[in-house]
């Protein structure tokens, strides 16, 4: 874990935390010039003290300890689709939503200068990153692709090491913070590559006089027929729009599912009522925030 603080002409320093005031610490997975650090910057401001993660799984439990306020993960990806073990590190240590946030990702294959790609033998990334370029490495099968921890930290070692026929796929932030040349930009198979990120947080968002539009739930279900459309009718007759329903089999239950569901509304009072009956009609109903819709 390292602590960054962010400067507006795009440089990092390193600092200790506990002699730094600052008004909140956001937790990233990933490294500094990461898709993460970026969204923390847009979202709270570039002057935000980050602290970096190279997992989910240590992001989150760095959140439930208390040592950052609030984190940034990435929960879908409109190439790749959802990262399904995230809602269940949401879910199992009772998070909140607070916020979303969505940018393009733009995947671009960065080296030590002065290389080309016929020289590239590896590419590392994270497996996202990988998955959503796999169309681009089609024509270069000389190269081997390596999941790794994260998109800026394999930019990061490549520079650090002088690590020759060796590549990373990052953002163009991270090329330039670690002085790496583009070899082809904008990698990705679809140029229409966005992904959501979520702000989470130990506890629930307050209102504090912004509008709170939207709501990400999980239910459980009887198994038994109509139960999931008995839900969603209670949704539209509320007025409320799903933009979002994923389903993630219950463990302990072979065969059964939970439902994670994303709904927009106009009225607040209204949303609560449809709560309180849903809570009626499943096995176990959470609300994991409530929020502003970005979209």
């Amino acid at each position: 874990m390292k602590n960054y603080i962010s400067n507006p002409d795009g440089n990092i320093g390193i600092f200790f935390i506990k002699n730094f005031k600052m008004e909140k610490i956001i937790g990233i997975q990933g490294a500094q010039g990461s898709f993460h650090h970026l969204v923390a910057q847009e979202f709270y401001g570039e002057n935000v003290g980050v602290l970096e993660f190279m997992s989910f799984r240590e992001l989150v439990d760095s959140l439930v300890k208390g040592e950052c306020e609030e984190a940034v993960m990435a929960i879908e990806n409109s190439i790749a689709g959802s990262i399904l073990p995230n809602y269940a590190l949401i879910d199992e240590n009772n998070l909140k939503i607070v916020g979303e946030h969505y940018i393009p990702i733009n995947m671009n294959l960065m080296a030590l200068p002065g290389q080309s790609i016929a020289t590239i033998k590896k590419v590392y990334s994270h497996p996202m990153a990988l998955l959503q370029c796999k169309e681009f490495f089609k024509g270069y099968p000389h190269i081997k692709l390596i999941e790794d921890t994260d998109t800026a930290e394999v930019a990061k070692r490549i520079s650090q090491n002088g690590l020759k026929h060796v590549a990373a796929v990052a953002s163009t932030a991270a090329a330039k913070l670690f002085g790496l040349e583009i070899l082809a930009e904008e990698i990705h198979t679809k140029k229409s590559n966005a992904t959501r990120f979520l702000i989470i947080s130990k506890k629930m968002k307050e209102p504090n006089g912004d509008k709170l539009d939207k709501a990400s739930l999980k239910f459980e279900l009887e198994s038994k027929r109509g139960s999931l459309v008995s839900v969603l009718n209670i949704i539209r007759d509320f007025d409320m729009d799903m933009t979002k329903i994923q389903s993630m089999p219950i463990i302990e239950a072979p065969w059964k599912y939970s439902f994670f569901v994303d709904v927009t509304f106009e009225n607040h009072s209204e949303f609560l009522k449809a709560m309180k009956i849903l809570e009626v009609m499943t096995e176990q109903l959470h609300v994991l925030g409530t929020y502003k819709n970005r979209l």
